[in-house]
């Protein structure tokens, strides 16, 4: 069953550093919407992911370990919903 976009979008916009709504929907209606709507699949099951590692505590991390890497795999999320990747996005600029 496909994904709305209504419900790709449907996240805590405030934990990110650079939203831009106007940007977002220009992604989703342009030339790369396909990637991008697979970006945004991709960070919520990067989401559902780290909330199951939370709950069963995977793997043999220090607490402070675990902390950093779940701050860094959500940084990919927020690359991810900010189209940040998309060809031509911001962070593959000048790639």
């Amino acid at each position: 069953m496909a994904i709305s976009d209504e419900q790709l979008l449907n996240f805590d916009k405030e934990r990110l550093a650079h939203w831009d709504e106007g940007r977002a929907e220009h992604t989703l209606a342009g030339e790369h919407g396909a990637i991008y709507r697979n970006h945004l699949e991709i960070a919520h099951w990067i989401d559902d992911w780290v909330e199951n590692m939370e709950r069963n505590d995977v793997g043999h991390r220090t607490p402070e370990q675990t902390e950093g890497f779940i701050k860094g795999v959500r940084e990919i999320a927020a690359n991810l919903r900010q189209a940040d990747l998309v060809p031509n996005g911001i962070l593959l600029q000048g790639s």
